[in-house]
């Protein structure tokens, strides 16, 4: 463990396992439970750091297989770190590359992805396509998108390109499985899993604190297994990773088998790759402290604009308009006329449509600010109402 890492509880619901902390690091303070923007390639897509700060981002996570292929983690060490190579000077986390096993292996099969689709009942038409990995007990070798090379990722190399990185908080590296894959498949997955974090732990940077990465599917045993294992170990923080399951009520189970075997055990518990409004609702409700996910700006790429409850936004559309739908066509409001953000306070339903129609460029960042800037703001009042002692009330306003 670092000691440029803490973590404290502040506050916890009496009603649920909802809880109020911050995380120290020598980058500054993060207050959770907190959204974790993701600079895939060192930005957020569409928006640059100084919008993040503006939009008041405490973190942000970083890819390390994408940054190891471009612009390479080599460059961006010799470049003084992520902090410098992005202009962004407060705690950044990075992944271990282990989710492109699932990404652009069995995912691309399966033809399923991490959001929007990782249920089997909402995969996409179409056949799979190319599994671009291959996986053995050593590590994992990559097919390049770009350019067809090989490349390879193990435990040893998944902590170096961290530490050339510098992120604050690493990902231990894993192997996320898919929904589709089978007990069989997922107990060796997870048994790798637990030798690649062994591994991480000797070989990460001292300097960096880092995640162990609890896998085991939708199973209850495995899931408790992986708890226990990744537990014993010492770990600066706990991830939750791999298939949640076959459906949402899959995941709650996973969160609550999770938590519950963590009973007693103080440092942070952070979700890997889910980020749904309804989500971050059900996971900080389940002792969530961290998660992250590409949803509030990719969605917004894709014309979902979120909205707030007294807005029209409900569990059954997700929280968001499709600004593309033709009655936002001569519609003066802003986005949602509750909102602060900038897009908000300057720009109108009707112009955003006739941008995304448009496609000019100008709309993917417009609409990324105001996604983004509403996901933050959702975090502060979750923040704010487990400090009242009112996260439930909260909660049943937004979900019902």
């Amino acid at each position: 463990m670092t000691d440029q890492f803490s973590f404290r509880i502040i506050k916890e619901d009496r009603r649920c396992k909802a809880r109020l902390g911050t995380i120290g690091t020598k980058r500054g303070h993060i207050q959770t439970p907190c959204f974790v923007p993701v600079a895939t390639f060192a930005s957020v897509r569409a928006l640059d750091s100084n919008d993040l700060e503006l939009l008041g981002a405490e973190c942000a996570l970083a890819n390390t297989y994408h940054l190891h292929q471009l612009p390479g983690d080599e460059v961006i060490r010799d470049l003084g770190g992520l902090h410098r190579f992005m202009s962004f000077p407060k705690p950044i986390f990075s992944d271990s590359g282990g989710f492109q096993a699932f990404s652009l292996g069995l995912g691309r099969e399966h033809n399923i992805g991490k959001i929007g689709c990782i249920f089997p009942g909402k995969r996409r038409a179409g056949e799979g396509r190319e599994n671009l990995t291959r996986i053995t007990d050593e590590g994992i070798a990559f097919k390049c998108q770009r350019d067809g090379a090989r490349h390879w990722l193990d435990a040893k190399k998944s902590m170096a390109i961290q530490s050339n990185l510098g992120s604050d908080i690493v990902m231990a590296f894993d192997e996320c499985t898919s929904p589709l894959s089978d007990y069989e498949y997922i107990r060796e997955a997870m048994e790798r899993s637990h030798r690649w974090g062994r591994l991480s732990l000797q070989c990460k940077d001292k300097r960096q604190a880092i995640y162990g990465v609890i896998h085991g599917g939708w199973f209850e045993d495995l899931r408790r297994e992986s708890t226990d294992f990744s537990a014993s170990l010492p770990f600066d923080g706990l991830a939750i990773g791999g298939s949640l399951g076959q459906s949402k009520e899959d995941m709650h189970r996973v969160l609550d088998w999770v938590v519950s075997a963590l009973e007693g055990d103080l440092r942070p518990r952070h979700l890997l790759g889910i980020g749904g409004i309804d989500d971050i609702f059900e996971a900080v409700g389940r002792g969530m402290d961290t998660l992250d996910c590409v949803n509030p700006t990719r969605i917004a790429r894709r014309g979902g604009l979120y909205i707030s409850p007294e807005s029209g936004g409900r569990p059954e559309n997700h929280f968001r308009i499709p600004i593309k739908a033709a009655r936002f066509r001569m519609d003066d409001l802003p986005i949602d006329p509750r909102c602060s953000c900038p897009t908000c306070q300057r720009y109108s339903r009707a112009y955003l449509r006739h941008l995304f129609a448009a496609n000019e460029l100008s709309y993917y960042r417009l609409a990324s600010i105001h996604n983004l800037h509403f996901v933050l703001s959702l975090m502060r009042n979750i923040q704010r109402s487990i400090g009242m002692g009112c996260f439930q009330e909260l909660k049943d306003g937004w979900l019902g």
